[in-house]
């Protein structure tokens, strides 16, 4: 095995975990809510740039923004089905009526894009950078790079923009922020769109590394619950830092010990991670968007 190289692996996988996490980790932040159709939104935003591509003959850089309309559209279709559910916090409706979404996406994805796996090749995959024994692709490159625009932008629209501190009100208290004059409903609505969006472009980033198949939510899923968890409730810094933890962590297991067996160390590294340190690997994560 080459440690070098399994290591360059672990860190394009972290950043692509943390890239499809980032749309969750401000969707908890400031709703407190979590779409569990978040995998299939993933699985959609992967379709649709492959059928952008391969089908309608578009760039890839226009298929991709194509990929992040239609997914902030269907994050403006599930919040609006769900406004009611969302000021009441009724989060055991949220989960059932997201579940729901999530497998009627998949459904319909079936019967529009077929259901047998599909191959997105880019120029940027089919370019190989080789350092001696090294490799990447330029697909792999540009995830890392991207990503971190991607989390530095928002670190800093959050921290430095009006935007940002609105939104950081409605995550203390969407009803005191409300009082005070902000208007929460465009704020969730904002904040579904933004995360349709981003897991649309997180998918159309991913997708040519790996097949695309209408089955891919639920791994999908449940990577980006870990990410989200392990690097702290609605802490977009953590995310990106409990992203490129498990990308190693999982390129490293795979590698030392069998790649059938790492979906279940993640959760091992997650439960030992909230025994020692309930709020995550970011100090404070509780509090709100960071």
């Amino acid at each position: 095995m080459n440690l070098t190289q399994q290591l360059i692996n672990g860190l394009v996988l972290g950043h692509a975990y943390a890239l499809v996490a980032i749309g969750w980790t401000l969707l908890l932040g400031v709703a407190r809510l979590v779409n569990f159709g978040h995998g299939q939104m993933y699985m959609l935003g992967a379709f649709v740039t492959w059928w952008a591509v391969t089908k309608a003959g578009v760039p890839y850089a226009l298929a991709v923004p194509i990929a992040m309309a239609i997914g902030a559209l269907f994050g403006l279709l599930m919040q609006r089905v769900m406004l009611k559910a969302t000021f009441e916090q009724n989060l055991v409706s949220i989960m059932i009526m997201t579940l729901g979404f999530g497998y009627v996406l998949q459904g319909g994805a079936a019967l529009v894009f077929g259901s047998t796996g599909q191959i997105l090749d880019t120029a940027l995959s089919r370019s190989e950078i080789k350092l001696g024994e090294l490799w990447l692709t330029q697909q792999d490159l540009a995830i890392v790079l991207v990503a971190i625009m991607v989390f530095v932008g928002l670190k800093w629209l959050l921290d430095g923009t009006r935007v940002g501190r609105l939104v950081r009100m409605v995550a203390e208290d969407p009803k005191l922020a409300q009082l005070a004059g902000v208007n929460v409903r465009r704020v969730y609505f904002g904040v579904f769109a933004f995360e349709g969006a981003a897991v649309a472009f997180a998918a159309g980033m991913v997708a040519p590394r790996t097949p695309i198949l209408t089955s891919m939510g639920f791994e999908e899923v449940i990577m980006t619950f870990v990410v989200v968890v392990l690097g702290g409730i609605g802490s977009v810094t953590g995310s990106y830092v409990a992203g490129v933890a498990l990308g190693l962590f999982t390129a490293l297991f795979g590698a030392l010990v069998s790649p059938a067996y790492t979906t279940a160390a993640c959760f091992l590294v997650l439960i030992a991670v909230l025994v020692l340190r309930p709020g995550g690997l970011s100090a404070g994560s509780t509090a709100g968007v960071h």
